[in-house]
């Protein structure tokens, strides 16, 4: 098996599928609930990269109900404080994908670290609740320094808290975003291709390019 002293895996799209929330967000929404767990998403991203621009950080659960509460605008449907915060919690027990549990138990010999935009708050009862927690060694948030992804800083962060450097990490995510600022930082990276896409044109080339973690593997092994 290719060797890294550690395996770092993104959350949100990586381990857990965020659109798993659109069947809570269709009891709510009707035929608008899909539309809107697409959009949450997406406001979620772009307000990160926003506040992290500007310089205005907030933790990711403000930045999670923010985002939920300007699509509901946007989109022009009721809402009470209760729907919104039953929502937010939903957020909190987003499913694993199908192969996750799996894979992580064939690396269960290795050292593996969650490295995620969420806030401590989420990121732990998402974990617990699906019964993941016990695979990792660490869970790092940007929280702890308040810089977000990709930011060459929240990447550095890993490294300090691991005491490794850059090229001795593998990073794994689904997202082209995060692939690329973390392979510009130094790291090698896997870009997990969920959703059968193109690669964004930010001069990198993961190291590999697969389907899901049960392919990574077969390609480690």
């Amino acid at each position: 098996m290719v060797k890294y002293r550690t395996y770092v895996f993104d959350v949100y799209g990586t381990l857990f599928d965020v659109y798993s929330i659109s069947e809570k967000c269709t009891n709510y929404f009707s035929d608008k609930g899909a539309r809107i767990s697409q959009s949450w998403r997406q406001k979620q991203l772009e307000y990160c990269f926003l506040r992290q621009i500007i310089g205005s950080y907030i933790p990711f659960h403000e930045i999670t109900k923010e985002a939920l509460q300007y699509v509901c605008i946007s989109e022009q449907v009721y809402t009470t404080e209760e729907i919104i915060t039953d929502l937010l919690q939903a957020y909190l027990k987003l499913s694993p994908f199908a192969e996750v549990k799996q894979a992580l138990e064939m690396l269960q010999s290795e050292t593996l670290v969650v490295f995620s935009n969420g806030s401590v708050d989420m990121l732990h009862p998402l974990l617990n609740h699906s019964g993941l927690t016990s695979y990792f060694q660490h869970i790092v948030s940007v929280d702890e320094i308040k810089q977000y992804k990709p930011s060459p800083s929240a990447y550095q962060h890993v490294c300090n808290r691991l005491n490794m450097q850059p090229k001795e990490i593998l990073f794994l995510s689904s997202n082209t975003w995060d692939v690329a600022g973390a392979s510009h930082f130094g790291f090698q990276t896997a870009w997990i291709n969920r959703t059968n896409t193109t690669m964004d044109l930010l001069d990198v080339t993961p190291n590999y390019i697969v389907n899901d973690l049960q392919e990574l593997i077969g390609q480690l092994t």
